[in-house]
């Protein structure tokens, strides 16, 4: 973890030969493959879950209203469609059981989106050190790091996690060599911060409620101890928050003694609301409390990507910084006419009812399809004991009746490598996974590479397509494991991978 201050101020350039992950829509056609092409890799939602019917009359009512549909088609205000801000801070009032606060609300174009305009209004290449984050990790946020030069090696770096999530030594024992190397104030920036904003020396960018790839979910403990690592060393955790309402209970639950979670409330508090009881900051300037957490939400999840509409919540200092990004204050926030949209869906009660009948009863059945199927295929071995089994990865280190997310994370039987299983599941099963290689930091110089760990989503395909692939990954899987020759399959051929990433 060498760091010099003369890298602090003048970043390496990212390197032309670093992997860029690709960012399409399918796998690779492959007409001529006799096997139906299942995609367990792909993290979508099923085009039969998203509520078509509930945003046609949402968008029916909102263009049927002249006061709401003339502001909702042209430019909107730099914090996004008032509206919706409102009832979204009610929203999530009530499910994170905190005070409603609208100023507290940044609405944004999805989280990718909001994550580029964090970096771009509180990150400076040559202040911010380094960028934390939690490994395995949602890997397509690697280049928005990069594109904001925070890229490259020693700026993007690797936490591992254990079940309760980060490992704050890991994490201290980087920030403090990091530090060590530091510049004395007056040290050069490319970007002045004006009134409104403020430029951090770290970033620690984590998911984390029911975390892509892994599943976990980060502990009360280990959430305070992240922040206290945070206000101690002025960094910024950005939270992907976006699985948080989309928990359930497992069809196995094994916690009889557990009394049954509400599962219209969060079981855990965010970050930004831990770190909002703790009071001003000794990194804020004066008069201004920008904190050091912010939630990043999104409603591709739960109303469909292709809405391109979330928020962030974060102090009321922080969320006004971010809306005076310049990008947003081209025009005011975008998707105005989608969060427009979106609030006829969330005040009318349409979106929690798709939640609540919709949603987490069909995740609830997938989730235990594909462990199941998982189990029947012996994929589930514990590392280093191969007549050992067991679950998947827990959601919470604290109880295992609760799960949530889009995925199912982990370790192949034997020594098998991912990358080598994956291409093999794509020329002989007309299948794609997730090699857990994918979801290394992209320029980390550490060994968190998760060779031998694969992903499967369970949101994108129907239910019997995820049964059968789970299958035919444990065919493959059984075949490798015996040593067999790689089936030549007509029409199987290229296996030119998967171009679906996300």
């Amino acid at each position: 973890m060498a760091s010099s201050s003369a890298a602090a101020s003048a970043p390496p350039a990212q390197s032309s030969s670093t992997p860029r992950p690709a960012n399409a829509s399918a796998m690779a056609s492959n007409p001529a493959h006799p096997k139906k092409p299942i995609n367990l890799m792909r993290g979508w939602p099923s085009p039969s879950l998203l509520p078509t019917a509930a945003l046609d009359a949402a968008s029916r009512r909102l263009l049927a209203n002249p006061a709401l549909a003339a502001p909702a088609l042209l430019y909107g205000p730099d914090p996004g469609f008032e509206p919706l801000r409102g009832a979204l801070a009610a929203w999530l009032a009530s499910f994170y059981n905190t005070e409603p606060d609208a100023a507290r609300i940044a609405v944004s174009g999805g989280a990718s989106q909001s994550l580029a305009c964090v970096l771009q209004s509180f990150t400076d290449p040559a202040r911010t050190r380094a960028v934390w984050m939690v490994a395995p990790c949602y890997f397509l946020a690697c280049p928005i790091f990069a594109d904001a030069g925070l890229g490259g090696p020693g700026r993007l770096r690797a936490v591992p996690e254990d079940a309760e999530g980060i490992d704050l030594g890991v994490l201290e024992a980087g920030l403090r060599e990091v530090d060590a190397g530091d510049e004395p104030e007056g040290e050069r920036r490319f970007k002045d911060p004006g009134p409104h904003r403020k430029l951090y020396r770290h970033v620690v960018y984590c998911v984390p409620s029911f975390s892509n790839p892994s599943g976990r979910t980060m502990s009360l403990r280990r959430r305070q101890g992240l922040l206290e690592l945070a206000r101690r060393h002025d960094a910024l955790v950005v939270c992907d928050d976006v699985y948080d309402m989309l928990q359930w209970q497992p069809t196995t639950a094994s916690s009889p003694t557990e009394p049954p979670p509400d599962l219209d409330r969060a079981l855990l508090p965010r970050l930004t609301d831990l770190e909002r009881a703790l009071g001003p900051s000794p990194h804020d300037p004066p008069g201004k409390r920008f904190g050091h957490a912010v939630s990043n939400g999104s409603f591709s999840k739960l109303a469909g990507p292709g809405l391109r509409t979330g928020w962030t919540e974060s102090s009321a200092d922080l969320a006004h910084g971010l809306s005076q990004t310049g990008s947003t204050r081209s025009g005011g926030a975008p998707s105005q006419f989608a969060a427009a949209v979106v609030y006829e869906l969330l005040v009318s009660g349409a979106l929690a009812a798709h939640l609540r009948d919709v949603l987490r009863p069909a995740y609830r059945r997938r989730h235990g399809l594909v462990a199941a199927a998982a189990a029947r295929a012996h994929l589930l071995r514990v590392a280093g004991d191969e007549n050992a089994t067991t679950n998947v990865t827990r959601s919470l280190a604290s109880r295992d009746d609760v799960f949530g997310g889009y995925f199912v994370w982990f370790r192949l039987p034997g020594a098998l490598r991912a990358d080598a299983v994956a291409a093999r599941c794509l020329a002989e099963e007309n299948l794609a996974v997730g090699a857990g290689g994918l979801f290394a930091v992209q320029g980390d110089v550490g060994d968190l590479r998760f060779e031998h760990e694969v992903r499967l989503c369970f949101a994108w395909e129907d239910e019997a397509d995820l049964e059968d692939g789970v299958a035919r990954l444990g065919r493959v899987v059984g075949r490798m494991l015996r040593g067999e020759p790689m089936k030549v399959v007509a029409g199987g051929g290229g296996g030119k991978g998967v171009d679906e990433l996300k």
